[in-house]
């Protein structure tokens, strides 16, 4: 584990994550299923503001949300 606490996984592309959406994404969604990932890991969707509701509650009733940040905070996969 991180001495900074758990550290979200890099991205790709700026895109959201909802089904059919192309759409910037503004937001990354943190998120750990503990039955399938170490406590410190943050899988990552990214969301646009008109999804950022509905999938934060997708994550949220199945209690996987861990945090909701700007996606220009989060670490990008080195494209090289």
């Amino acid at each position: 584990m991180s001495l900074l606490g758990p550290t979200p996984d890099a991205v790709d592309e700026l895109i959201c994550s909802a089904r059919g959406c192309r759409a910037t994404a503004t937001w990354g969604l943190l998120w750990n299923n503990p039955k399938l990932h170490t406590p410190e890991r943050r899988k990552v969707w990214l969301a646009c503001d008109d999804h950022r509701e509905p999938l934060s509650q997708f994550l949220g009733v199945r209690d996987f949300l861990r945090d909701v940040v700007p996606a220009s905070t989060l670490e990008r996969v080195d494209a090289s």
